[in-house]
C-alpha cells in the first residue's frame, strides 16, 4: 500500500498557516461531498434536542430516533420530565441502553430547567454546561443545531477519530481537540464541520476499515493509504 499526499512527519511540521489552509480545503471538499449534511437526531425544539442528545450516549442515532417520538408525546415539556415517574421513564428509554441512568438524567434535567430557567433550555454555553449531566459536546450540539449559535465544535467519537486521522490535532482530550479545531476553522463553520466529519465517518472514514481509495480528502490526509 502506498501513502498519498502529505505524510505524518510533514503534518507534524506544518506551520499554523499551512494547517489552516489544509483544514479549509478539507472543509470545502466535505461540503461538496455532503451538501445536505444535517444532524442525525430528529428534533422539533431545543428541549427535544437536549434530551435526544443525552439518550444518544452509547447508542445509535437511529435507535434514539425510534424512541423519541413516543417519549416526546408523553413528556412534551420540561415540567413533564420533572414530574415523570422514574419507572415509566426508564421503560420508555430502555432500548437506548444504560436506561436507568438516562431516565434519571432526563428527569434531573427537567427539574433543573424548571427550577432555574422557567422550563426553557438556555441559549448560552455557561448556563447549559451548568445543567446536570451536560458537557461541552452536548451544549455545542444544542447551541449549534437548535439555536444556530457557533460557540464551539461538538467533539463526538467521529470528530475525535477523524480529526486525529487528518492530523488536525494530536490531542486525545475532547476539549483540547475542540480548541485545536476552533483555531483552524472559521467560526461560522464550527457546527457544520462536526456534522461533515460525522457524515464522512459513517460513510467513508470508518473506524475499522477506512475507504481511502474513494475518500475525497485522501491527498490531504496523512493517514490515507491506497
Amino acid at each position: 500500500m502506498a501513502r498519498v499526499g502529505i505524510t505524518p512527519s510533514q503534518a507534524r511540521r506544518e506551520s499554523k498557516r499551512a494547517r489552516r489552509e489544509r483544514a479549509g480545503e478539507i472543509l470545502a471538499r466535505l461540503r461538496r461531498e455532503y451538501p445536505r449534511t444535517r444532524l442525525a437526531l430528529d428534533f422539533q425544539s431545543p428541549l427535544q434536542l437536549l434530551m435526544a442528545t443525552v439518550l444518544a450516549a452509547q447508542c445509535t442515532d437511529q435507535k434514539v430516533n425510534e424512541v423519541t417520538p413516543p417519549l416526546f408525546r408523553r413528556y412534551p415539556a420540561a415540567r413533564d420530565f420533572a414530574a415523570a415517574d422514574l419507572a415509566d421513564l426508564e421503560e420508555m428509554v430502555r432500548q437506548t441502553g444504560f436506561f436507568r441512568n438516562k431516565a434519571k438524567a432526563l428527569k434531573n434535567l427537567g427539574m433543573a430547567l424548571m427550577a432555574e430557567h422557567g422550563g426553557e433550555v438556555p441559549d448560552a454555553m455557561e448556563p447549559l454546561v451548568a445543567l446536570p449531566g451536560v458537557g461541552r459536546k452536548t451544549a455545542n450540539v444544542v447551541l449549534g443545531n437548535a439555536f444556530g449559535r457557533n460557540e464551539g465544535v461538538a467533539v463526538d467519537t467521529h470528530v475525535q477519530r477523524l480529526s486525529r486521522r487528518l492530523f488536525l490535532t494530536e490531542e486525545e482530550d475532547p476539549e483540547k481537540i475542540e480548541r485545536d479545531l476552533i483555531a483552524l476553522l472559521p467560526r461560522e463553520e464550527w457546527t457544520r464541520f462536526a456534522l461533515l466529519l460525522q457524515d464522512h465517518g459513517r460513510k467513508t472514514c470508518k473506524a475499522r476499515k477506512p475507504e481511502c481509495a474513494v475518500c475525497p480528502v485522501a491527498d490531504l490526509c496523512p493517514s490515507a493509504e491506497i
